[in-house]
């Protein structure tokens, strides 16, 4: 019998695949402090993961572990290099959010382009005559938006763009122009110039290296006055402290943002008091659907995995 920690619990649908399966044995860890899973992991041979952070300092401890099944697709919250040097695989659950998140984003592109938020509150404060010409609001009809990373979510979030007629640019150096194109967009090479024309900027890549604080003052000077810029993918991509600048200061539209540099986003962060900017916490995935998805293929994942039936796209390639 496997035994299988789920750190933080998952969707009971998810859970009723291992009471249905005798090979398996799990307990749910709801203590997600760095002294309780020291404790508690080292008993289990495969664990299932939310938000916790499992650094080498706890993982070291858990010698019988075989198996991480990520609860989502980002996994910057597990030390990958520990997992790679000691043959633990990872799991993602790789075809469960796109719907969610692609429709978050486009929930964002519309609050922030009609003024959703303010004229609502308008309504409700007895504005209601003198409140319609008060707001600059837009059309997404020709508007041009540029994908960064064009995975699954950017193959979902193409389809509703072409929905509303924008024109689609994609940045991705790693996807083939035929690739791009084949879902209606159009693959960009340089990603300065295409960011001037950008009339939408949606972010779809991991957070590394590479793309900490892509997205800086530097570039947002570069970019038209109207453009709105969304981020559903990492926190750190865009420079928080650099786009509260730049929209407080009319450099550019708006804003909306469901990751942050630092989760929970902090109470005096200047982002919450502007207006421009459009928060959720972290929440793109959260609707019931994409849920009951995550919940199923994490544990399907863990399942697949323990039987050698584990389909490649859901393991993480280290290399």
């Amino acid at each position: 019998m496997y035994k299988i920690g789920v750190i933080e619990r998952i969707h009971n649908k998810g859970l009723e695949l291992f009471d249905q399966n005798k090979k398996f044995q799990y307990e749910i860890i709801d203590d997600i402090s760095k002294e309780n899973l020291i404790k508690q992991l080292p008993k289990f041979d495969g664990l299932t993961l939310r938000v916790a952070n499992l650094g080498p300092e706890i993982l070291q401890k858990c010698k019988k572990l075989k198996v991480i099944s990520r609860h989502g697709v980002g996994y910057d919250n597990v030390d990958v290099e520990y997992l790679k040097k000691n043959n633990i695989k990872l799991l993602i659950t790789a075809t469960a959010n796109a719907v969610s998140v692609a429709e978050h984003v486009m929930y964002m592109i519309l609050s922030l382009s009609k003024g959703i938020n303010e004229y609502d509150k308008m309504v409700r404060s007895g504005q209601f005559r003198n409140a319609a010409n008060k707001l600059l609001t837009f059309e997404l009809l020709n508007k041009e938006i540029l994908i960064l990373g064009f995975g699954r979510i950017g193959k979902i979030l193409i389809q509703r763009c072409l929905g509303f007629d924008m024109k689609v640019n994609v940045y991705d150096p790693y996807v083939e122009k035929k690739d791009i194109e084949k879902y209606g967009g159009n693959k960009v090479e340089n990603l300065e110039q295409s960011l001037k024309s950008a009339d939408y900027l949606s972010i779809h890549m991991p957070l590394n290296d590479n793309t900490k604080n892509l997205i800086n003052l530097k570039k947002l000077k570069t970019m038209k006055k109207n453009v709105i810029i969304i981020n559903t993918a990492r926190g750190g991509i865009i420079n928080e402290k650099d786009l509260n600048e730049a929209v407080k200061n009319n450099i550019i539209f708006g804003a909306g943002l469901d990751v942050f540099e630092k989760e929970p986003i902090e109470i005096d962060n200047p982002l919450i008091k502007n207006k421009k900017v459009l928060l959720s916490p972290h929440s793109a995935t959260f609707t019931e659907e994409c849920t009951i998805r995550m919940g199923i293929q994490t544990v399907q994942n863990i399942i697949d995995f323990f039987d050698n039936k584990l389909q490649k796209k859901m393991l993480v390639n280290y290399d």
